[in-house]
């Protein structure tokens, strides 16, 4: 499955992606000098919890659902990263082995660093120091949101905000209607729970609520957003 060269979308999703955008020139080029590819069928392992730290990641195409193994076998799915996000760089500061599994979700494309040339990187240019700073902050400051969510928020209105997220970054416009988003990454119900921390038969009746005030609209490819600000509404809601 590997292919030593990303092909026009990937390497624009590379280079679109607010964090890697916001390097120098010459920092980007340095890493994308010293990548390598590889790709990934639906289902197959990227990284396994355990592993040791090889490699930092970034995602291409697709994306990397990142999840984690229960004592009673269960897995639970805690997010989904996509094209144009680079992951896997605490490891690479602390040397502690991988936390969790990656799984590609979907045929997927993955740009790796080796943490060699990490290391190397590191060297020649400081501000990556600062720039990994940032995207941990960044990171700190969604994970504190996430925690106050579910602390506060009903399942209602976190399921919206996470159909927003999902429309911002993998929605595809519906060419039947312009003012309609289809949430490109297709999720079963199951795993939209796991994300929200709820069973899928409460998902699957908020699901059909929303459907019923024509927020969205369900079906066998996924989920279509037809009413933004109705989400929106629903995300804001605090009983």
């Amino acid at each position: 499955m590997d292919d030593p060269i990303l092909t026009i979308e990937e390497r624009e999703a590379i280079n679109s992606g607010r964090w890697f955008g916001s390097l120098s020139p010459s920092l980007r080029h340095d890493i994308l000098r010293c990548a390598f590819v590889k790709r990934f069928k639906d289902g197959d392992l990227i990284a396994a919890r355990g592993d040791p730290p090889e490699q930092w990641i970034a995602c291409a195409k697709g994306a990397v659902r990142v999840s984690s193994t229960a004592v009673s076998g269960k897995q639970v799915t805690l997010t989904y990263v996509e094209p144009g996000i680079w992951f896997g760089d605490v490891a690479m500061f602390d040397g502690d082995r991988r936390t969790h599994d990656a799984y590609a979700h979907g045929d997927t494309t993955i740009l790796c660093v080796a943490r060699a040339d990490f290391q190397k990187i590191l060297a020649a240019h400081v501000e990556l120091y600062e720039a990994l700073m940032r995207l941990q902050a960044r990171r700190i400051r969604t994970l504190f949101g996430l925690v106050e969510d579910l602390n506060t928020l009903p399942l209602r209105a976190r399921l919206a905000k996470q159909l927003i997220h999902l429309a911002r970054s993998y929605g595809v416009p519906n060419l039947a209607d312009g003012s309609q988003m289809r949430i490109g990454l297709h999720l079963a119900q199951e795993e939209l729970a796991q994300l929200l921390g709820a069973s899928r038969q409460r998902v699957n009746q908020e699901l059909k609520t929303m459907e019923r005030e024509e927020a969205i609209r369900v079906e066998p490819a996924g989920l279509v957003i037809l009413d933004r600000a109705t989400l929106m509404r629903i995300s804001e809601a605090d009983e």
